[in-house]
């Protein structure tokens, strides 16, 4: 055994710590999920806690651990938002003063919860691009003030806590007769997959953990690439609760210990949204884009027909207000939204041209805009159209091409879709 190594009976001395705080979350079957892959698909709704996600757990379990000098120092933490509301909720509910600090992009939605949860007990600081630089700024703070730093994955008493949603994941599936035979996780820095793997390995050894983490932050993938963690030169801040440019140092060395029973792979930040608006449109789950990770690697998974599968729908922090991008990413990913520079032929009828025989019956003009500031009726136009089906660009992008229109395809990711239209 070594320092790192985190049993069964650990998890379980968390649970009897945090359990006057928190009530096990429902898990839920999918009707949905289920005929799609075949497999019998529960769901974890950490998205139920108080704090709208599991992040509370590790948070409670860390602090309470805190002795009582270091209680009274107060403490500080840094968050991409959901350990910092579970935080926030310690502080208030233990009387303990506490400083936290999340980057810019966190959403407003999150900092408002983060200052009700915790009343003032609390004090917000919003410092940095991503959650590293917030970081930094926090453990400096901590440094300066001798204050006691609650890690939000890479501490063992964090992990700890975080490992108790698999205790009662397996629980909830034994009263139905049923153990898991695969549990798919959202990674970000690596605290919630460390505690499940941890609890599994024990309680439930031939169980298969995955970990699904965002393309645009894969920083799991990078470490087992690397043999340890390393820090990506730059993350994709969409997926907020999983944006982390560095895997924590003790997760990967519970996660590398336990390589037998582990998987991971990517979801595209697309996928993430067309899952999230499925998840809200069918179940009436509203999801994070962290919080809908788990499902949306569930497609890519090799499955065996009748497998229990579980997915943690990790939190519920979604502020409304990024609805709009959420469906527009979703739309892109589907094929169903595409975006041109159409520079139209200085001659009478070309726009109604460009409608009645380019363009399909049931296309969509979502974006009309000319380019030119200084005149605004020629020249190139930037055109969005939404089409009912994936499958008619290639008849639209064959009647562009046989028309005396000019007409350029920006295509997601390249450096003219980048400026023109992300």
């Amino acid at each position: 055994m070594t320092d790192s190594t985190i049993h069964a009976s650990d998890i379980q001395q968390a649970q009897a710590r945090i359990s006057s705080e928190i009530a096990p979350t429902p898990l839920q079957y999918c009707a949905r999920l289920s005929a799609e892959t075949g497999c019998e698909v529960y769901l974890k709704r950490e998205d139920l806690q108080d704090v709208r996600s599991y992040k509370i757990r590790g948070a409670l379990n860390g602090m309470s651990n805190l002795p009582q000098e270091q209680r009274h120092r107060g403490i500080v933490t840094a968050s991409a938002g959901n350990h910092a509301q579970g935080v926030a909720y310690a502080c208030r509910t233990m009387g303990i003063a506490g400083k936290i600090f999340v980057p810019e992009p966190t959403p407003m939605q999150k900092r408002d919860r983060i200052l009700v949860h915790g009343g003032d007990q609390v004090e917000l600081v919003v410092v940095g691009s991503n959650f590293d630089e917030a970081a930094a700024a926090a453990h400096a703070d901590a440094a300066e003030r001798d204050a006691a730093f609650i890690e939000p994955f890479d501490a063992r008493d964090t992990i700890t806590g975080q490992g108790t949603v698999a205790a009662e994941v397996l629980a909830q599936l034994s009263a139905k007769g049923k153990s898991p035979d695969a549990v798919v996780v959202p990674v970000g820095g690596g605290g919630l997959i460390s505690g499940i793997t941890s609890y599994l390995a024990d309680m439930a050894p031939d169980t298969r953990v995955v970990g699904m983490e965002p393309e645009g932050a894969a920083s799991l993938r990078a470490a087992f690439d690397h043999g340890g963690p390393v820090t990506l030169d730059a993350v994709d801040p969409f997926v907020d609760g999983a944006a982390v440019k560095r895997l924590g140092a003790l997760p990967y060395e519970i996660l590398d210990a336990n390589r037998e029973r582990l998987s991971f792979d990517t979801v595209s930040e697309g996928a993430v949204c067309t899952d999230l608006l499925n998840l809200y449109q069918n179940e009436g789950i509203i999801a994070e884009p962290a919080g809908a990770l788990s499902v949306a690697g569930l497609h890519q998974l090799d499955l065996k027909p009748g497998s229990t599968v579980v997915c943690v729908i990790s939190g519920g922090n979604n502020d409304v207000l990024r609805y709009a991008e959420i469906m527009e990413r979703s739309l892109v990913h589907r094929g169903l939204k595409h975006y041109f520079l159409v520079n139209f032929p200085q001659e009478p009828g070309q726009l109604r041209h460009f409608l009645h025989e380019i363009l399909g019956p049931t296309d969509d003009i979502t974006l009309f805009e000319y380019l030119k500031r200084n005149n605004r009726e020629t020249g190139a136009a930037l055109v969005g159209l939404q089409l009912s089906r994936a499958e008619d660009l290639d008849g639209l992008l064959q009647r562009m091409g046989e028309s005396k229109i000019s007409v350029q395809y920006l295509k997601p990711g390249t450096p003219e879709y980048e400026f023109l239209v992300a």
